[in-house]
């Protein structure tokens, strides 16, 4: 009798057959067999399988639940490496509960009562930025603020502490910093440099 494949394996393969095309998230919670977890797959195939899978964050022609896979081939992904004693003790520490909004594994989640509590292990500093599997950078988080439903609570930084940040970088990274910004706002980019050739 033939396995059924798992949510991350049918959204690989969904993305792999619609790359360049852009998918939301109906669709793609769907695809995964309506599990509630998702965005989690989706994130494992970024981070642990290496596939460039864009959002909003990324382009800004792509609304907030859209996605997009713009090359089959996958760049260097992050190893998954916390051990069952590491999240049994960041979970200890953190009393089993979320640690950005508050909820108690196993209890109706405030924010969506529909829901229980399921806590995951999430990075303070994230390994992108150079972050650790080490539990002083680990913390208990709950499945609605692991994907980001109430990321509300973080303050992001203003203008000026970006410009700063920025500032202070080495003129390689600034100039990865401006790639990124002519990618993801290429419209923008196009009419500030226009004015600035006039």
């Amino acid at each position: 009798m033939a396995r059924k494949k798992g949510a991350r394996a049918r959204l690989r393969e969904h993305f792999l057959s619609n790359i360049g095309r852009v998918m939301d998230s109906d669709e793609l919670r769907k695809i995964a067999g309506d599990v509630t977890e998702w965005a989690r797959r989706i994130r494992e195939l970024r981070t642990e399988e290496g596939y460039q899978i864009q959002t909003h964050n990324d382009r800004s022609d792509l609304k907030p639940g859209q996605y997009i896979l713009m090359d089959a081939e996958p760049q260097p992904a992050f190893e998954r490496a916390i051990s069952k004693e590491t999240r049994a003790f960041v979970l200890d520490r953190n009393g089993f509960t979320c640690q950005m909004c508050g909820a108690v594994a196993g209890e109706p989640h405030p924010y969506d009562p529909s829901r229980r509590t399921r806590l995951h292990i999430g990075h303070i500093v994230d390994k992108s930025q150079g972050g650790t599997d080490d539990a002083s950078n680990l913390r208990a988080l709950c499945s609605v603020c692991n994907e980001g439903a109430s990321n509300l609570t973080l303050e992001r930084p203003s203008v000026q502490k970006l410009l700063i940040q920025i500032r202070r970088a080495r003129n390689s990274d600034q100039l990865e910093v401006l790639k990124w910004l002519i990618q993801k706002f290429p419209i923008q980019a196009a009419e500030i440099i226009g004015r600035k050739s006039t």
